[in-house]
């Protein structure tokens, strides 16, 4: 089964906030075309373009110091259509810490929302902060994995120094049993998210944005097989920036960088483990069954 476990959706860019930027300057530097339009991120193109994966996990977004919201009920909306193919993450915001604990619960029981995300950089708050911990020790309790955005950001308000691996350290050792997925594999600070990767049971970084940056990607792997961590990498596409399809070429065809160099390569065999990894098992969110004996995201499932 392949799982991109990295995937946005919103019906219009002002749900981006202040992030439109963001994703406005990722166009820029011509991942997508320099029109300076943002791509197309409505359900209907992701559905189309998620054919080549099996399951795709699906992002909220919500962020008061930048004042987005992509609202879960647009992610319920949409994984509720296709159940069978989607798992929604719900995009929660540490700090309104009450407002974020009661999302987390409603997102886990009335959405079926099989994991959250965060983005310290982008919502204003150290990892570590006292807010935060107890939002993930309250996904401890429920048994979700937090996709955590480190990394590069451009938006000018987005807080840098908050975007480092590093700062997650103190989090998993407080929270030995918290799944943290790194998205990015941290980028550009790739060492110490690989250390993060070998350090930590529970810690896990995916490789979306890094594959339409052909070179970042080949060290950050290259990285990642020499310290024998490839077994924590995850597939991850981050549509609208790439679709599945083309991310999964561009991982296959990292090697051909360093073709007729004495560069090392990466074994095929490592980068196909990424694309094929049990994602959902890893992270303790594989389908349920319903009473009809069909596999489920938790969802509640209705009659047509």
């Amino acid at each position: 089964m392949i799982v991109d476990c990295h995937t946005h959706i919103w019906e219009s860019p002002e749900q981006l906030g202040r992030a439109r930027i963001d994703a406005s300057c990722h166009v820029r530097r011509g991942l997508l075309g320099d029109n300076g339009e943002l791509p197309d991120a409505s359900p209907e193109e992701h559905l189309r373009c998620s054919d080549p994966v099996d399951r795709s996990l699906v992002f909220g977004f919500k962020s008061r110091h930048l004042g987005a919201a992509i609202p879960r009920e647009l992610i319920y909306a949409y994984v509720r259509k296709n159940p069978e193919r989607l798992i929604g993450v719900a995009g929660i915001d540490p700090t309104n810490l009450e407002e974020a604990l009661d999302e987390l619960r409603e997102s886990d029981a009335e959405f079926g929302m099989k994991a959250i995300t965060v983005s310290p950089a982008a919502q204003d708050f150290h990892p570590a902060d006292s807010r935060a911990m107890q939002v993930f020790s309250e996904a401890v309790k429920l048994k979700k994995p937090v996709f955590i955005h480190q990394g590069v950001h451009f938006a000018p308000p987005s807080k840098m120094e908050f975007a480092r691996p590093s700062h997650l350290d103190e989090v998993a050792r407080d929270l030995p049993q918290l799944k943290i997925v790194i998205g990015h594999m941290g980028y550009p600070w790739i060492d110490e998210c690989v250390v993060l990767l070998g350090k930590h049971a529970n810690v896990f970084a995916d490789v979306s944005c890094l594959i339409h940056r052909p070179w970042a990607a080949y060290n950050a792997l290259l990285t990642a097989y020499e310290y024998g961590v490839m077994d924590k990498l995850l597939f991850g596409s981050d549509f609208p920036y790439t679709p599945p399809a083309r991310a999964i070429e561009s991982l296959y065809r990292i090697n051909q960088l360093v073709t007729g160099t004495n560069l090392p390569t990466i074994p095929r065999q490592f980068l196909a483990s990424i694309v094929e990894r049990d994602t959902l098992g890893l992270l303790g969110i594989a389908p349920a069954v319903n009473s009809k004996g069909k596999e489920s995201n938790g969802v509640l499932d209705e009659e047509a």
